[in-house]
C-alpha cells in the first residue's frame, strides 16, 4: 500500500507579482546598507544608532551550530530592504492593484470585513495597508505599524524596543536590530477588552530578499488582546530570509492570545524570534501552526515573571519533501506560583524532518512552579524523521515539571481496519493524521486566518 499524504497544493501562495519595487538596497550587510535604509526611513538618531550597534553586533556573534542547518545561507546574496511602489493608505480601494489582487486571493479583505477589528498587510519590506474600527480607538487602543508608532509613540517604543530580545541574544535578533522593518504596534489601555482579533499579515514578494518586521505588543493590566498573524511567500530558486521579532509585554491581570500561521515558500529561512514577559496573574496564549520553509527554528518562549504568571502553548508543525522545521517552545519561571503548559503535534512526510525542541527553566526565585509537556510526533513513511528534544532546567525542589512525549507511525492494522469498514485507503490515513492534530488544530483561529483553512485541509486530504 502507498504510504504518504500528498503535500499541500501551494498555487495559490506561489503566484508571483511583477517586482515592481521602486527601490532595494545592495545585497549584503555593510554600514553604509544600514545608513541608507535608516535614512530613506526617517529613523531619529538614536535608532540609527542601535542599528550600527546592532551591525557590530552581529559581526562579533557566530552563527548557531546546533538546531537547523542553515548552511545555505549568505547574506551577501541576501536583499535587506525592498521597498514596494506603495504608499501606506487605510482604504483598500486605494491599495494599488497588483498588490491588493494578492492580498484579495489570500483572503485579507473578506477576513478584516467578517472577523476582524483590525488589519495590518505589510508588502515585502514596508506596510502598505492598516485599518482599526473606531470604537477601539476610542478606548484608546492603538494599532498601528512600527515606524508610525516610532514618529506618535517614540517615547513608548523606546522604552521597549528590543529589550526582550536584545541584539546580543544571538546572531539573528542582532541582524534585526540592524535591519529591521516593517511590523505592528499595538497598545491595550488598562482593563480593555479587545473582544475581536487584530491580525497583521506578511506577504515577500522578492526574490533573494528578506523580512525583518518588528512586532511590539503592550497589554496593560487586567485588559485582552488576540492578535493573529500570517505570513506567506511565493517559491523561487533562491534563498529568502525571515527574519522578524515579536516582543509581547502582559502586564498584570492581563491575556493575550498570539496566533500565527507560518506558511512561507519551500525556499524560505525562517528564523524569527519571538517573547513574551508575563507580570503577575497574567496569561500569554501562544497557537501556533508551522506549515511551511525549507528550514525553520522558531521557539516561543515566555518569560513568567509576576507571581502567578501562566503560559499556554499550542503547535503543529508540518513537514514535507526538502523541510528540515526545528519548531518548540521556552518557558522560564521566574516567580513563585508560575505555570505552563506546552502541547505540541509534529508530523513529518516524504523525507521531512520535524524536529521539537523544548526548553523549561525553573529559577530559584520559583517555588511551586507547574509545567506540563506534551509533544507527540507522526512519521508517515519510512523516509521522514522526527525527534523529540526536551530540556528541563530546574533549580529548587519545590516544583512540579512533567513531561511526555511519543514518536510513531501510521499503524497499518489501523489503516487494514478502517478499509475493512468500507474507507479508502487515503481517507483512512487522513482520518488518522486529522484525529493527531485535532486537539491543536481545534484552537487555530479558522474563523479569522482564512488561509488555514486550506492548509489544514489541503495538507491531510490525501489524494493517492
Amino acid at each position: 500500500m502507498k504510504n504518504y499524504i500528498q503535500d499541500i497544493e501551494r498555487a495559490l501562495y506561489d503566484v508571483r507579482d511583477e517586482d515592481k519595487s521602486i527601490y532595494k538596497s545592495d545585497a549584503g550587510l555593510t554600514e553604509e546598507i544600514i545608513r541608507d535604509i535608516s535614512a530613506r526611513k526617517k529613523d531619529p538618531a538614536w535608532m540609527l544608532e542601535f542599528r550600527l550597534k546592532s551591525l557590530e553586533v552581529y559581526k562579533k556573534i557566530e552563527l548557531p551550530t546546533w538546531g537547523a542547518d542553515i548552511s545555505e545561507l549568505n547574506m551577501d546574496e541576501i536583499v535587506t530592504y525592498v521597498k514596494p511602489n506603495a504608499a501606506q493608505v487605510s482604504d483598500w480601494s486605494q491599495v494599488p492593484a497588483e498588490i491588493k489582487k494578492t492580498f484579495d486571493r489570500l483572503g485579507i479583505p473578506d477576513a478584516e470585513k467578517k472577523s476582524l477589528a483590525g488589519v495590518g498587510a505589510q508588502y515585502d519590506s514596508e506596510v502598505v495597508y492598516h485599518s482599526i474600527q473606531k470604537r477601539l480607538t476610542d478606548l484608546g487602543v492603538v494599532y498601528t505599524d512600527m515606524e508610525t508608532a516610532l514618529v506618535e509613540h517614540e517615547d513608548i517604543v523606546r522604552e521597549y524596543f528590543m529589550t526582550l530580545v536584545p541584539p546580543k541574544d544571538h546572531k539573528f535578533a542582532a541582524l534585526h536590530g540592524a535591519v529591521w522593518s516593517g511590523g505592528s504596534f499595538v497598545y491595550v489601555p488598562a482593563g480593555v477588552d479587545v473582544k475581536i482579533p487584530l491580525q497583521s499579515y506578511f506577504r515577500l514578494n522578492a526574490a533573494g530578499a528578506g523580512q525583518f518586521e518588528h512586532t511590539l505588543i503592550i497589554v496593560e493590566p487586567n485588559a485582552k488582546l488576540h492578535f493573529i498573524e500570517g505570513c506567506s511567500a511565493p517559491k523561487y530558486n533562491v534563498t529568502n530570509l525571515h527574519a522578524g521579532c515579536v516582543e509581547l509585554f502582559v502586564k498584570e491581570g492581563a491575556r493575550l492570545r498570539y496566533s500565527t500561521i507560518e506558511n512561507w515558500s519551500r525556499n524560505m529561512m525562517n528564523l524569527n524570534t519571538k517573547r513574551a514577559l508575563v507580570e503577575r496573574n497574567g496569561l500569554i496564549e501562544w497557537v501556533s501552526g508551522s506549515f511551511g520553509s525549507h528550514v525553520s527554528m522558531l521557539y516561543p518562549c515566555s518569560v513568567l515573571h509576576g507571581e502567578g504568571a501562566r503560559a499556554e502553548f499550542t503547535g503543529v508543525t508540518f513537514a514535507g519533501k526538502g523541510q528540515n522545521l526545528d519548531t518548540g517552545a521556552i518557558v522560564v519561571h521566574a516567580a513563585p506560583k508560575t505555570s505552563a503548559n506546552i502541547n505540541t503535534r509534529t508530523i513529518s512526510k516524504s523525507g521531512g524532518a520535524a524536529t521539537y525542541r523544548s526548553a523549561v527553566k525553573v529559577t530559584k526565585n520559583a517555588p511551586y512552579a507547574k509545567c506540563s509537556v506534551n509533544c507527540e510526533s507522526l512519521m508517515l513513511d519510512d523516509e521522514s524523521r522526527s525527534d523529540t528534544l526536551p530540556v528541563m532546567d530546574v533549580e529548587g525542589d519545590e516544583a512540579d515539571i512533567g513531561h511526555e512525549a511519543k514518536i510513531g507511525r501510521i499503524s497499518e492494522e489501523a489503516i487494514f481496519y478502517l478499509m475493512a469498514r468500507g474507507i479508502s485507503e487515503e481517507e483512512a490515513r487522513a482520518m488518522i493524521v486529522r484525529g493527531f492534530v485535532e486537539p491543536i488544530a481545534k484552537e487555530l483561529p479558522l474563523e479569522y486566518a482564512v488561509e488555514m483553512n486550506n492548509l489544514i485541509n489541503l495538507e491531510l486530504e490525501g489524494q493517492l
